[in-house]
C-alpha cells in the first residue's frame, strides 16, 4: 500500500503571534500522520503536547525521512522520533534540548537527517555536537562533531568527490566537509549569512559547489579534484549572483535557478561568474495582486529529469510547469490547487515542500493534504 506521511501541528485556541525576529509562547500538539495514498483516508497518527517558544510559533519544520520501514520525524522544539512506518508505534525517540543542554533555534528545529547505510546524519547543536551521527535502528550516537554559536537550518549533505564521500555541514559560521564514517574535518571555509540562517543545502555541480543565504551572501567554491579540499572561486557582489535561502536551488546545464531572498524573483545565474541571466516574481509572488510584494518570495523546485523541465509549488498556492533556459523563463501550465493559509511579511502564504510519486503531486497547507494527478 503506498502511503503518504506528514507531520503537521495542532494548535489550542489562542492569538499566534508571528514575530519574525523574536520568539512567542504558543501551546499546541505536534502530529506524525500517515495517510493511504490513493484515497486519503488516515491510516495512523502519533502525537504528543509541545509548548513552543519560537518565532513563528508552531511546528515541524522538518519534513519527515522514510527509509526502510521506518520513518524519522523532527519536531520543531527538537523532540526527534522514530516510528515504525506501517504502525506509527515508536522505536526509539530522544528530547535533543535535554540531552545536548540547547535552546531550539529562534526558527525552530529545521534541518531534516540524512540516512546513509544504517546510520543517521543530524543537524543538533551544542558544544562539539552541531553534527550528530546516530544508529538509525537505535539511536545509539556514533559519533558527534562541530561547534558553533548556533546550528543554522541546512540539512546534511552527501557529496562525492576525488573519489571520496563527503559529508557537509553549513552551521552560520562555516561550510564543513567531514569524513561521514568518524566526522573528523576535511576542510573549512567561512561564509557566514545574515542572521545565522544557513539553511539551503549547497549544490554540487562538476567540481563547484554553490551555497548562498541572507545577508547577501553567495559564494561558489571549487573542489580539488585529487584529495578533499576546496577553495572560494567567486563571492557574488550585491547586484550579482542568486541569494538563496528558503529553498535549495538548482544547477543545470551551468546556470543556478532559485528564489533571490531579497528581491522575491526566481533568479537564474551564471555558476561560472555568478552574472545574473534574468529575474521574475510570476513563480513567486505571482501576479493576482499587483500590490503583493515583499522579501523571502518563495516556490519550491523540482528538476522533471526526462523532459528537462522545472515542477514549481509557488507561495500563492499554485502548481506550476514551466521551461527554463539562460534567455527565459517560459510556463507551461498552472493551476491553483492550495489556498495560503499562513502569513509571512505581511502577505498569505503557503510555505510547504510537495512530494512527487505515482505520476502525482502531493501538496498541503496546514488545513489540507490534497494529491494532485499529473498523468495527463
Amino acid at each position: 500500500m503506498a502511503k503518504s506521511i506528514s507531520a503537521t501541528t495542532s494548535l489550542q485556541k489562542e492569538e499566534v503571534v508571528n514575530n519574525p525576529s523574536g520568539r512567542n509562547p504558543l501551546k499546541g500538539r505536534e502530529r506524525i500522520r500517515c495517510f493511504d495514498a490513493a484515497t486519503g483516508g488516515e491510516l495512523w497518527s502519533h502525537e504528543y503536547d509541545q509548548p513552543y517558544f519560537i518565532s513563528y510559533p508552531g511546528g515541524p519544520r522538518s519534513t519527515p525521512t522514510v527509509a526502510d520501514g521506518k520513518v524519522y520525524a523532527l519536531g520543531a522544539e527538537g523532540k526527534f522520533l522514530c516510528l515504525d512506518a506501517a504502525t506509527g508505534e515508536v522505536v526509539w525517540q530522544q528530547d535533543w534540548k535535554e540531552i545536548y543542554g540547547i535552546e531550539s533555534p529562534i526558527w525552530g528545529f529545521s534541518a531534516h537527517p540524512l540516512i546513509e547505510g544504517d546510520t543517521l546524519y543530524a543537524l543538533v547543536g551544542g558544544e562539539g555536537s552541531v553534527a550528530v551521527a546516530f544508529d538509525k535502528n537505535t539511536g545509539e550516537v556514533k559519533w558527534k562533531a562541530l561547534s558553533a554559536a548556533e546550528p543554522g537550518y541546512c540539512p546534511p549533505t552527501m557529496i562525492e568527490h576525488a573519489g571520496v564521500k563527503q559529508l557537509l555541514i553549513w552551521h552560520p559560521e562555516s561550510l564543513n566537509s567531514l569524513n561521514p564514517e568518524n566526522g573528523s574535518a576535511y576542510w573549512s571555509l567561512p561564509l557566514k549569512p545574515g542572521f545565522g540562517m544557513s539553511i539551503m543545502a549547497p549544490q554540487k555541480a562538476g567540481h563547484k559547489l554553490f551555497a548562498s543565504g541572507i545577508g547577501r551572501v553567495g559564494a561558489v567554491m571549487e573542489l580539488d579534484d585529487e584529495k578533499p579540499g576546496a577553495k572560494f572561486l567567486w563571492r557574488a557582489k550585491p547586484k550579482e549572483g542568486l541569494f538563496a535561502a528558503n529553498v535549495t536551488p538548482l544547477i543545470i546545464d551551468g546556470v543556478i535557478y532559485g528564489c533571490d531572498i531579497d528581491t522575491s524573483g526566481f533568479t537564474a545565474a551564471s555558476l561560472e561568474t555568478g552574472e545574473r541571466y534574468w529575474q521574475t516574481t510570476l513563480p513567486t509572488l505571482g501576479d493576482e495582486n499587483p500590490e503583493r510584494g515583499g522579501r523571502h518570495g518563495t516556490a519550491f523546485l523540482t528538476l522533471h529529469e526526462e523532459s528537462g523541465k522545472l515542477f514549481l509549488f509557488s507561495e500563492t498556492g499554485h502548481l506550476i510547469i514551466a521551461e527554463v533556459s539562460p534567455e527565459a523563463y517560459a510556463e507551461v501550465s498552472r493551476a491553483k490547487v492550495l489556498e495560503p493559509t499562513n502569513e509571512a511579511f505581511g502577505r498569505p502564504v503557503v510555505w510547504a515542500a510537495p512530494a512527487f510519486a505515482m505520476q502525482s503531486a502531493f501538496v498541503r497547507n496546514d488545513r489540507e493534504l490534497v494529491r494532485v494527478n499529473l498523468a495527463q
